[in-house]
C-alpha cells in the first residue's frame, strides 16, 4: 500500500472519529474527482457550481460510509457515491412531465434502495426493492424508468478501461429529438435487451450482478450488451 493511500486512510479513520480538520483536507484532495465527475453532467438543468456541490456531498457520504477493513482505495469506492448522489439530483430536477403516481413509486423505490444498500451491504436487486416496497416489479421498473432522465445513460460501458465508450457517445448533441430517438430506439429492444440495459444503467448493476439474477455467464452479459451498443449506435 502507497504511503499516499495510507495518508488518505489515516484521514478518512480521523474524519469518521470526529476530526473536522481531517475531513475538509479529504474534500480538498478529492475536488478534482469531484469536479471531473460533475462536468459529465453539465447542460443537464443544473450548473456546473450546483453539481459539484451536490458531488461534495457524495464524497462525504463516502467518507463516512468507507470500511478501512476493505483493501479497496478510497477513489474507487467515492466515484459511485459521487455519480449516485448527482443523479439522484437529476431524477428530482428531471422536467419531464410524469404521473404524480410513478414519481411517488419511484421516490420511495430510491429510498427503499438507500435502506436496502445499508442493511444488505451491496446494491439490492430491483426484485428486493419491490418486495419491500410490496409493489410489482414491473411497476418498480416503469416507476424508476419513468423519472430517470435518458441522458443519465451516460454510464461508461466498461468503467475499467481509459477509452470507455458511455450510451451518450452516441448521442450528437443533448436535444429533446435526440431523448426521443435513444427512448425509442430502447423500446426497440428485445425484452431480454431491455432488461439487461434497465438492470445494468438504470438498476446501476455490474454485469457480474446481472449474470447471477440472470443465471447465466458474465461473459455472456458483456456480449449481449456488446451487440445492443452497436445496435443503440446503428439505430441512432
Amino acid at each position: 500500500m502507497s504511503a499516499g493511500t495510507e495518508e488518505t486512510r489515516e484521514l478518512i479513520r480521523r474524519s469518521q472519529e470526529g476530526d473536522l480538520e481531517a475531513r475538509s483536507r479529504l474534500v480538498e484532495e478529492n475536488l478534482p474527482l469531484v469536479k471531473s465527475i460533475a462536468a459529465r453532467f453539465v447542460q443537464r438543468g443544473i450548473d456546473y457550481e450546483d453539481l459539484v456541490q451536490i458531488g461534495s456531498i457524495g464524497l462525504l457520504k463516502a467518507v463516512r460510509d468507507f470500511d478501512l477493513n476493505y483493501d479497496v482505495r478510497f477513489s474507487t469506492y467515492a466515484v459511485p457515491k459521487i455519480m449516485g448522489e448527482i443523479k439522484q439530483q437529476l431524477r428530482r430536477a428531471s422536467p419531464l412531465r410524469v404521473a404524480r403516481s410513478l414519481r411517488q413509486l419511484a421516490s420511495q423505490a430510491i429510498s427503499a434502495k438507500d435502506v436496502l444498500s445499508v442493511e444488505l451491504g451491496r446494491t439490492p436487486t430491483i426484485k428486493e426493492i419491490a418486495d419491500r416496497l410490496g409493489a410489482p416489479v414491473e411497476e418498480v421498473v416503469a416507476a424508476l424508468e419513468a423519472v430517470q432522465p435518458i441522458t443519465s445513460l451516460q454510464t461508461a460501458i466498461d468503467p475499467g478501461e481509459d477509452d470507455s465508450l458511455e450510451l451518450g457517445d452516441f448521442i450528437a448533441s443533448p436535444t429533446n429529438e435526440d431523448h426521443v430517438m435513444l427512448k425509442q430506439a430502447l423500446e426497440s429492444l428485445e425484452p431480454l435487451e431491455r432488461k439487461i440495459i434497465l438492470l445494468r444503467y438504470f438498476a446501476e448493476k455490474s454485469q457480474t450482478e446481472i449474470a447471477e439474477e440472470l443465471g447465466v455467464s458474465q461473459a455472456q452479459i458483456s456480449r449481449i450488451e456488446a451487440r445492443i451498443v452497436r445496435r443503440l449506435r446503428h439505430e441512432i
